[in-house]
């Protein structure tokens, strides 16, 4: 555990001084696009040291100046599947930002989707040392949490405070500086498989970047789509991407709930491939142009030209129903909702005051998919566009790039996680000495 205190915490001091030099680049990992944005601070830290953590914090402190978006390949759910094929895109991604941008980047910030994610919900108390609160209290009411056994070869990669209570006064955002004896704390706790964390972090060493910080997509993609009285009354985002289809839940500006379904719309694009016969590059087109979930009386006569270069002219002349498409295409569709349903029925979302979805990702753009959400999720479905930040181009606008905005935000503005407070020297567990010694071995 201490290790990644350790790394997480240097991941914060580079940021930190990425911020100070004026330019960082935020990088998202998804199984269809890499989106990579350049980043420039305009040199006032005011809005990074600002108490208020609300999604718009930050915003006049940067603007992009830099984008692009390559095909992702290498990435499968999610998760790095050839390394040396994601490298490469990840290159050619970060080279063309860098181009428009003129100007070098050294340090990203990246998010990835899939990985499994494990949602745990921790709780803390202490007594206050004197008698306002400071920040050493926060650190060891944090440190007071006690981490559940999440199994081996898994990483934590968010852990935020989420409600302080001091004595009997519940729903405090931040407690320091106020008087108080009891501190009580309630943290949400993420972890995700540690080799999609461990390859990810390699694959930026072979790209010569350094890696300043590490994010979830259902997080940061709930932090660019949901408006601020979402986040603060309760809201779930579903964040239907290429390779996976991430859920998060907010409640009072924080996340406290984040999962995955490992089906999203490159699953309905090989549906279509196979059952039309066709390639998938076809299959996307088709998708793209004429696809639905929705049938009308119109659309059995409405004749969609297939295509194709097999050389067979009766093969490649043949043509299709968009009736038929549909009918491909929409059990797919309501497969991967039922599945996001199922999740949201397990963390209890019903239980929340406010019961609103907002769909984003690229594959949120299907016609008449909220209607088809509607139905199986609930009454309150939007469709969510990630919020408009200074520089962003009009083609990176759409919902497929919700993950990426809400990356830019998380990067001005990040919420208060627990390595940013100083651990007390008495909670390191006993390993840390060991490695210590190590150290002091190997360097004398």
């Amino acid at each position: 555990m201490i290790e990644l205190y350790e790394s997480q915490r240097a991941m914060r001091n580079m940021r930190k001084a990425a911020m100070q030099r004026g330019v960082i680049a935020v990088l998202d990992i998804g199984s269809s696009k890499i989106a990579c944005l350049v980043l420039r601070f305009d040199g006032t830290d005011r809005a990074v040291e600002s108490d208020s953590i609300g999604s718009l914090a930050g915003q006049s402190g940067f603007r992009v100046i830099g984008a692009a978006t390559t095909r992702s390949r290498g990435v499968r759910f999610g998760e790095i599947d050839s390394m040396g094929e994601t490298e490469r895109a990840i290159r050619t991604a970060v080279q063309a930002a860098q181009k428009m941008a003129q100007i070098r980047v050294d340090h990203v910030i990246a998010c990835f989707a899939g990985a499994d994610p494990r949602s745990y919900g921790l709780a803390g108390k202490v007594d206050v040392a004197g008698t306002t609160v400071d920040e050493q209290d926060v650190a060891r009411v944090l440190s007071a949490c006690d981490v559940p056994d999440f199994g081996h070869g898994r990483e934590v990669l968010h852990a935020q405070p989420v409600n302080f209570a001091l004595d009997h006064r519940s729903g405090l955002i931040d407690p320091r500086g106020q008087i108080g004896q009891d501190l009580a704390v309630d943290m949400h706790m993420l972890t995700v498989d540690a080799m999609a964390i461990q390859n990810l972090a390699h694959c930026m060493k072979r790209c010569d970047l350094e890696l300043a910080g590490i994010a979830s997509s259902s997080y940061v993609s709930g932090v660019s789509a949901l408006v601020e009285d979402e986040q603060e009354l309760g809201a779930a985002c579903i964040d239907m991407g290429g390779g996976s289809t991430g859920l998060s839940i907010f409640m009072k500006k924080h996340m406290i709930y984040a999962d995955a379904v490992r089906m999203g719309g490159d699953h309905v694009t090989s549906d279509i491939s196979m059952g039309l016969q066709v390639p998938m590059a076809v299959a996307e087109r088709i998708k793209t142009f004429h696809g639905g979930v929705v049938a009308t009386g119109m659309d059995d006569r409405d004749m969609i030209e297939i295509g194709g270069d097999t050389g067979d002219w009766h093969h490649d002349r043949r043509t299709v129903s968009r009736a038929e498409l549909i009918g491909i295409m929409r059990p797919r569709v309501e497969e991967i909702l039922e599945e996001a349903r199922e999740r949201l029925d397990a963390a209890g979302f019903e239980h929340l005051p406010s019961q609103q979805i907002v769909l984003t990702g690229g594959a949120s753009q299907i016609p008449g998919l909220d209607g088809l959400a509607t139905k199986i999720l609930g009454q309150q479905v939007r469709l969510g566009r990630p919020m408009r930040v200074h520089g962003l181009p009009q083609a990176a606008t759409g919902p497929g790039f919700a993950s990426a905005v809400g990356l830019c935000l998380f990067a001005a503005n990040p919420q208060d996680e627990w390595w940013d407070f100083e651990i007390p020297v008495d909670r390191y567990p006993a390993r840390s000495l060991k490695r210590a010694v190590k150290w002091f071995r190997d360097n004398w």
